[in-house]
């Protein structure tokens, strides 16, 4: 009988055997919550996944970890109960398709405050199986909670989502301020707008404010815009992913085209060589910082 440790395996590659990583990690966040930062993280998840990299997509929404039910898959255990000793690493993960796996936040703080020692190295060595992946897309909590900061500074690259909503902007602004002190470069995707005109405009708005209010060698990126979309209103209540019901639609195309700039950023950005890249270790910072 194939064990789920195969089924990784065969998903994602012999990633067991490989000791170092160099998995990009991307964190997805916002200042509020209803801005789709969720479904934008499935969806790239997808897109990057579709393009053959081998992709993780990790639900660090604590508080509110729902990417089981945007992907519409049964998650029985979580990274909580692996960290306790109830299961192993390879129990929790769930395969969704060719290069995409998704590993199971804790809807609570818990996971962030547990660390026994002997049960933790275990964790850090089961991680092993992850080694191999291309990016790791972390679906962070909505707010400037201190966890969700956690995430943001350990990650590579930090993606703000937003709305064209005032309270929402309010929002973004503030969580940009606040990730700055530990991140100089961040990404925007402006949600449900109606034009790239509107988008520009916007991120104009907020880029001013940040530049003259921040500073500190703060770069703000416009990475791209999602249309305000029955279509993917449409895919939510389904519990599908726009970017395969409809893969040449607006809202598709322009996932793509946020994709693409963000691979192209990454791969004129020289990320360090001289740390370990793996999930493991961008765990162990984490806790380490808790």
């Amino acid at each position: 009988m194939e064990t789920q440790a195969n089924k990784l395996q065969e998903l994602v590659g012999a990633a067991s055997a490989k000791e170092h990583s160099n998995t990009k990690y991307i964190a997805i966040t916002s200042g509020k919550g209803g801005v789709g930062k969720s479904t934008v993280s499935a969806n790239m998840a997808n897109v990057l996944s579709n393009n053959g990299y081998k992709v993780g997509l990790f639900d660090a929404d604590i508080g509110l970890a729902n990417l089981d039910v945007i992907l519409n898959v049964r998650i029985d255990k979580n990274i909580l109960h692996v960290l306790k000793g109830e299961c192993t690493l390879a129990d929790v993960i769930v395969p969704i398709k060719k290069n995409l796996l998704l590993i199971p936040g804790e809807s609570g703080d818990e996971i962030l405050k547990y660390s026994e020692q002997f049960l933790f190295e275990r964790f850090l060595e089961e991680t092993k199986v992850l080694n191999d992946l291309d990016f790791m897309i972390i679906d962070t909590g909505a707010g400037i909670g201190g966890h969700i900061q956690l995430f943001l500074e350990a990650a590579d690259e930090v993606i703000v989502v937003t709305v064209p909503d005032p309270a929402a902007i309010t929002d973004a602004y503030a969580t940009i301020k606040i990730t700055s002190k530990t991140q100089s470069n961040i990404h925007l995707i402006l949600n449900m707008t109606k034009s790239e005109k509107e988008a520009q405009l916007i991120f104009d708005k907020i880029n001013k404010v940040a530049m003259a209010n921040i500073g500190n060698g703060l770069k703000l990126n416009l990475i791209g815009k999602l249309p305000e979309d029955k279509l993917i209103s449409k895919s939510i209540k389904q519990r599908t992913l726009f970017t395969n019901d409809a893969p040449n639609s607006l809202a598709s195309l322009d996932m793509k085209r946020i994709v693409n700039n963000l691979v192209y950023k990454l791969e004129r950005k020289v990320l360090k060589t001289d740390t370990n890249k793996s999930f493991g270790s961008f765990f162990k910072r984490i806790i380490e910082q808790f």
